[in-house]
This record gives C-alpha cells, sequence and structure tokens, in this order.
C-alpha cells in the first residue's frame, strides 16, 4: 500500500498512547524515548542502568522526561511487572547485548539477553490485554553472510558464525513463533497480537558512545589526540543515521495496530545503495568535518575474521508495503553527528534534548519535503 494515501500520521497515532520501550538507556534506545516524547506518546522505559559514561540518555535528562523501570529483560518476573503496571498500547523491544566483539567474550551473556530477553518480552505481551502491537528490534547480522553483492531480502537464510550474529538469528525464530496464530490460538491468547522483527543496517548518530564502534571510538581519539586506528578500511557497510530504523519502526508499529495480520514478520530498514560507504571513506569524511586536529588516520588490518566485509540490505519490502524509505545521506548523517558532538563537547553538562529534538525535526521535515505521510513538519 503506498504511504502517500493513508491519512494518519505518527503524530495522530502516538499522541496519548502509552509506549513500552526495552532498552532505553542505550543509544538507540534514547534517541527512540526521545522521539516519541516529542510525539506527545506516554513513554515508559525499561532497561539496564546506562552502559557507561558519558550516555545520552542521562545527556537528554530523560530520566526527567519518561517514566524509567530498571530492570532486565533477562528476568521474567521483572519483565512482568513492568507490563503489568504499565498496560501499554505498544511495544517496542530494543534491549540487547549490541557489540560482536562483547558477543566474543561473553556467548552466554548474549544469547541470555538476545535470545531469552526475547522470549520474556513477548511472553509478557501475550499475557498483557491493552497491548496492540509488538515490534522487535534486531539487526542486520540476523542474515547467514555470504559476502553476496546484492542486498539481503527478508526471506533470505538467517544465520550467524559469531555469538552476536546467531543470538539475533535465534531472537528472528523466537518473533516468528510468538507471531504465528496457530501458536497463538493454542496457547491462548484472547485475540491476535501483531509481532514484527526489524533488520537495521549499521546505526550511528550523536550520543553513542560503546566501545569498539567507529563513531563513538573516532570521537574519543579526536578529544584525546590520539591516533584513530581503524581494522578494516575497504569493508562496506550500509551507514545510516539512527533516525532512520527509527521512523521504520515506528511507523510498522503505527501500521500493525491499525491492521494486526498486514504487516507481520521481518522488515528490512536500510539506505540507499549509493550510501553502502567503505570504512575508510566514512572517517575520512567524518574528520573533514571536524577542522583540525591533532589526530592522524591508521590502519591496521583485521585478519581475525570477527567481522563481515560486505552486508546490504534490500529494503523493497518496506518501500512498497510501508512506503518507507532512507531520508538522509551518509554525507547528511555525518553532518548531525558532527553537530551533535561538538555541542556535547563545546559545553559539557548541557541538556542535549534540545540538540536530539532539533535533529529530529529537520529530519521530518525533510520527510515531510520528500512525501512521506508518516512525517509531518515541526
Amino acid at each position: 500500500m503506498d504511504m502517500n494515501n493513508m491519512d494518519n500520521n505518527l503524530s495522530s497515532f502516538y499522541a496519548g498512547k502509552t509506549v513500552l520501550v526495552t532498552g532505553n538507556t542505550g543509544f538507540k534506545g534514547s534517541w527512540l524515548c526521545a522521539w516519541l516524547d516529542q510525539l506527545g506518546a506516554k513513554v515508559v522505559g525499561f532497561a539496564l542502568e546506562p552502559p557507561g559514561q558519558p550516555n545520552n540518555f542521562e545527556a537528554s535528562r530523560l530520566i526527567d522526561r519518561i517514566t524509567h523501570v530498571n530492570g532486565n529483560v533477562c528476568n521474567r518476573e521483572e519483565v512482568g511487572r513492568c507490563f503489568d503496571q504499565a498496560k501499554p498500547d505498544v511495544v517496542l523491544h530494543l534491549a540487547a547485548q549490541a557489540l560482536v566483539r562483547q558477543s566474543y567474550d561473553d556467548p552466554v551473556e548474549t544469547f541470555d539477553a538476545n535470545v531469552m530477553g526475547t522470549v520474556n518480552v513477548l511472553d509478557a505481551a501475550r499475557h498483557c490485554g491493552s497491548v496492540k502491537a509488538v515490534v522487535s528490534i534486531t539487526s542486520d547480522k540476523c542474515y547467514r553472510n555470504q559476502n553476496w553483492i546484492w542486498g539481503y531480502r527478508e526471506n533470505d537464510e538467517l544465520g550467524g558464525y559469531d555469538p552476536y550474529s546467531a543470538s539475533k538469528a535465534c531472537s528472528e525464530l523466537v518473533v516468528r513463533c510468538y507471531s504465528d496464530s496457530r501458536f497463538q490460538k493454542v496457547t491462548g491468547f484472547d485475540e491476535f497480537l501483531p509481532i514484527a522483527s526489524t533488520r537495521a543496517g549499521n546505526v550511528i548518530g550523536g550520543g553513542d558512545w560503546a566501545r569498539d564502534r567507529i563513531i563513538p571510538d573516532i570521537v574519543r581519539a579526536i578529544v584525546n589526540e590520539e591516533d584513530i586506528v581503524i581494522r578494516s578500511p575497504n569493508a562496506t557497510r550500509p551507514w545510516q543515521h539512527v533516525l532512520e530504523p527509527l521512523s521504520g519502526y515506528l511507523w510498522l508499529a503505527a501500521k500493525m495496530a491499525e491492521d494486526p495480520e498486514k504487516y507481520l514478520g521481518g522488515w528490512n530498514f536500510g539506505p540507499a545503495d549509493e550510501d553502502m560507504w567503505t570504512v575508510e571513506a566514512m572517517v575520512s569524511e567524518l574528520l573533514k568535518r571536524w577542522g583540525p586536529a591533532n589526530t592522524a588516520l591508521k590502519i591496521e588490518e583485521d585478519s581475525s575474521g570477527a567481522e563481515s566485509k560486505l552486508l546490504r540490505l534490500d529494503c523493497t519490502k518496506a518501500q512498497e508495503y510501508l512506503g518507507w524509505r532512507a531520508i538522509w545521506s551518509v554525507t547528511e548523517a555525518l553532518d548531525a553527528i558532527s553537530d551533535w558532538y561538538k555541542a556535547f563537547l563545546h559545553e559539557p553538562g548541557r541538556d542535549m534534548y534540545p540538540v536530539v529534538i532539533s535533529q529530529i525535526n529537520q529530519y521530518t521535515n525533510r520527510a515531510a519535503e520528500k512525501g512521506l505521510t508518516w512525517a509531518t513538519k515541526s
């Protein structure tokens, strides 16, 4: 269905609704909560403490703007209590162990969080009569990577050679089970609960401070006047600003609530083919935006095989059935990213929420200019 023929948009759908976001203290979760808060939703976050210092959740003062519940998705009782108290209309499940290299260090924790955490969230959702839609966020790495030059489609083989990728493939199977009408009927669902999964490319944006991720590693190197070391300079990635997949998650949940059986299954949200840049090109472009810095780019080839060299997504399904497409180019994303970090570093301790909202408005306005109905101009 052409999204341009739909009357509703994100603002009209989310205003006044209760939305539960798991993993809200993380990078993507914090941006999502800020956007939902701007849309007028009652946001309830369920997550562990922020993963480190600094972090976008605290920098954006989200603890003062949403209802935050400390909890672990691996704890079934804690998850159930949160659902019972919040009675959400929509659930966006982002809580996860999100780093490939960390999954090698602690595969058990990775599988526990990414697989059983998903089981606990979906099981709580099925016992909570208020829920009208669930979107479970996995990763583009859920696909068995064949290093193809073409993009992976939603019906391609799942799998993974590292614990992170394998755990994301497993969580996709969990979603497939819980969303199946036969399972829901046999296990006594009161009414059909639409559940979908989403797979996004390499997400970048201001406020990401995770270790072993390219943008925060670059920023730390610049601030500490250290050399920037990249392991796989010629590896290509589907780079996209964090707002790109978030717009897809939000719109997918809205459409699922409207038509519970039409929008099930997996959905890819990735950039246009021209935004498949190499790691080296992306790092060089960000350095240009930063200006003079006492740092240099060093290349140390990674021979461990821990990371894949080529991965791209085919987003035709989202384009055709949701009317979704990427809005910002990599260059536009890098402009926003450098602006965020410069603002944060120029005035330590400032409230970054206005910066986040300003960038959301810029992105939404551009989407409205391109005729995407989910967007309304600020």
